[in-house]
């Protein structure tokens, strides 16, 4: 009995629950190109100006698609290429960028908050000229500490979050979710 227990334990380590690593959309295409990204953050909004939270950082666009490049670069499945060579092209637009207070001391100052930046994206089949998907209100984000042990730098923060981004658009583009 102990050994069949053990077999099947291991049988079931074994077959795991089928992820694999191994990108769905690599059969049919081999190369995109990141265009880069627009800045659409409406800041003539008063939708913008009243609430305090949203805020804009210059050049956030720039750092977010030399990010989402890197990531294609690192993940190895679709290979960053100029627009007439490349199978595939997302194009972006950051549409949002804000900074909420997550949790106060004491004396009402704020010791963590949460960075999102959100983008719309859209992925087209270069060659065929269609839309594979498109996604509004696409975020990446982070929390951090102001003050503490665990504190962070706004500038860390937002890199952090630009990098979850990037990750995010990477594995929705390769893993076809």
């Amino acid at each position: 009995m102990k050994r069949l227990l053990v077999f099947l334990g291991v049988l079931f380590l074994l077959a795991g629950c089928g992820y694999t690593t191994r990108s769905v959309i690599k059969d049919q295409y081999s190369s995109i190109y990141v265009a880069p990204f627009v800045n659409a953050v409406d800041m003539t909004d008063e939708a913008f100006s009243a609430n305090k939270y949203r805020v804009y950082r210059p050049g956030i666009e720039t750092d977010v698609s030399k990010a989402v490049v890197n990531r294609f670069l690192i993940d190895g499945n679709l290979k960053p290429v100029t627009p007439s060579l490349a199978d595939l092209s997302l194009k972006g637009e950051v549409v949002e960028f804000r900074k909420d207070a997550l949790r106060y001391d004491d004396n009402d100052e704020v010791t963590e908050y949460r960075v999102n930046i959100v983008v719309n994206l859209t992925l087209m089949d270069s060659k065929e000229n269609r839309k594979l998907w498109q996604e509004n209100n696409f975020t990446g984000d982070t929390t951090y500490f102001a003050s503490g042990s665990q504190a962070k730098s706004e500038a860390e923060a937002l890199n952090d979050a630009i990098s979850d981004l990037a990750r995010r658009i990477v594995e929705r583009t390769v893993e076809q979710w």
